[in-house]
């Protein structure tokens, strides 16, 4: 079970330090897992397996640009503290190791278990170095998930396909039996493709889906799993995950989801948009975009997967915090200035009934410290000009309810008043986040935008902000519209909340501190 808050002292969530010796733009997260050095990009085989979390993702050992894809490893008992270990699967002379998933194979229906020790199963996409062609392998570990045996008969499932990738499989139970199912892509041609298997080796096709919805882009790493609406087990649902790049929401790369059902061989959704014949001449404006479900309107949330071997109300998800628009362009970090790469805050995922519709809720899970700034008894008017400071621990939670009142606009400026790195704006119908203040020097043209995230609450803004040096995660409408964006580092606490045309009923306002998710480093 994941703890749904535990209490730290507040000093182990240090604020920003002004005298920093540190380049402008070096960001220092203390709760979002990245590896001590060189490129990672998407979440891979997230599994939780004998009480800790295992968080693979792609992974370049040679460096800080995308490329010789492998999976890096980290675990944690807490989806807080992490332990990065050596690489697991490594490129090799004919392939790189693309995205995938890994499962528990308890019953070792494979095959591949030792001495009576069931298999954890890899199950990933070969990139031929020496030819256009995707096609998907296995591995197996009987140590936890620290080494893995690449299966001798690799690949398992071939298509004669250059764009054939990122397997998740996950085990179907059902009126008609249990199988394996498989949910990958056709990227280009923007299909989900579904496969099934007795034993991860020998896998036969079940359907496809697609292409509908977002098309701007070549769909990667889907997700299929069941939710229960508002926790209700006799109504339950099935969600589709499907990440696009370009093409999202917001610009560059994005995630929409669908709701439909599952029988164990197709998926059907509950509100199909209109298939698109021609995915790759298809123009989808912001407009068109809104008429489908998204898990975040920001810029950096990508790629996000499901962790297998939890309970369905344990759903959980991780996703890359970045943009296939400049990724490769920010500056590396980390001590040794060859880091780049984030993840997301994991996220709890449920259904709930919203607006006549069901929506996808998300939960963030983090450690929380002591509330640092509270509001006094009763509700605070902001007035125009009259702005409240607020404290700003380095990483931190904030949650706030206001009220917009004629009208008025809500401003949260993070850094100075006068030269904020990003601006939070909150009306009566929407809230955008504006980094472009703080996006000159050493940052991409391209990282520089506003994105906006659709509200309906009638003019109360309920939100809670996920704060960490160098990014933001906003979860407004109890957790059906997010919002994650990379920001500028800060070079000073400040955090003020301003009123800008009109006065801004506070409610509730509390600013508590994260722990520092520590790390301890195992050279491979």
């Amino acid at each position: 079970m994941i703890p749904a808050a535990l209490v730290i002292p507040a000093a182990l969530a240090d604020v920003v330090d002004p005298s920093s010796k540190e380049p402008p733009h070096m960001t220092r997260p203390l709760m979002h897992f990245r590896p001590a050095r060189n490129w990672m990009n998407d979440p891979n085989g997230l599994v939780f397996h004998d009480g800790s979390f295992h968080l693979f993702y792609q992974y370049n050992p040679e460096g800080s640009t995308h490329g010789f894809m492998s999976w890096g490893h980290a675990t944690s008992p807490d989806l807080t503290h992490w332990q990065e270990l050596p690489v697991a699967l490594r490129y090799t002379d004919e392939d790189e190791i693309f995205s995938g998933s890994v499962v528990y194979d308890e019953h070792d229906t494979s095959g591949l278990g030792v001495d009576g020790v069931a298999p954890l199963i890899a199950v990933y996409t070969l990139a031929s170095r020496l030819r256009a062609r995707q096609a998907q392998g296995i591995a197996s570990s009987t140590d936890g998930g620290l080494t893995w045996t690449p299966y001798p008969g690799n690949p398992v499932l071939d298509r004669a396909s250059a764009d054939f990738r990122d397997p998740k499989v996950f085990r179907y139970r059902g009126e008609a039996g249990e199988h394996w199912v498989m949910v990958a892509v056709e990227a280009v041609e923007r299909r989900v493709v579904l496969y099934r298997s007795d034993d991860l080796i020998t896998w036969t096709h079940l359907s496809e889906y697609g292409p509908r919805g977002a098309v701007g882009g070549v769909w990667e790493c889907p997700d299929l799993f069941p939710l229960a609406v508002d926790g209700d087990p006799d109504d339950v649902r099935w969600v589709l995950l499907i990440s696009l790049n370009p093409g999202g929401i917001a610009g560059g790369s994005g995630t929409q989801y669908v709701i439909g059902s599952f029988d164990g061989e197709r998926f059907t959704p509950d509100d199909p948009a209109p298939a698109v014949s021609a995915p790759a001449a298809e123009r989808q404006s912001r407009a068109d975009l809104e008429a489908f479900d998204w898990i975040d309107y920001g810029r950096d949330c990508y790629a996000g997967v499901t962790f297998s071997g939890l309970a369905d109300d344990q759903r959980i998800l991780i996703a890359w915090m970045s943009n296939w628009d400049y990724a490769g362009d920010m500056p590396a970090e980390g001590e040794d200035g060859t880091q780049r790469g984030a993840m997301t805050l994991p996220r709890r995922l449920s259904l709930t009934r919203r607006g006549g519709r069901i929506r996808l809720v998300q939960t963030p899970i983090a450690v929380i410290g002591d509330a640092v700034d509270e509001l006094e008894a009763g509700p605070v008017w902001i007035r125009p000009g009259a702005p409240r400071e607020l404290h700003a621990p380095r990483a931190g939670r904030m949650r706030v309810r206001m009220r917009l009142e004629d009208g008025a606009v809500a401003e949260l400026r993070i850094g100075d008043d006068d030269a904020p790195v990003a601006v939070i704006r909150c009306t009566a119908a929407e809230l955008t986040l504006d980094r472009r203040g703080g996006a000159e020097g050493e940052l991409p043209a391209s990282f520089g935008s506003v994105e906006r995230l659709p509200l309906d609450g009638g003019g109360v803004v309920d939100a809670e902000l996920w704060l960490d040096d160098g990014s933001v995660e906003v979860f407004c409408e109890d957790g059906t519209a997010v919002l994650t964006d990379r920001i500028p580092a800060r070079t000073s606490s400040s955090l003020s909340l301003h009123a800008v045309g009109g006065t801004v009923r506070v409610d509730q306002l509390t600013v508590a501190p994260v722990a520092d998710a520590a790390r301890t480093e195992v050279q491979a």
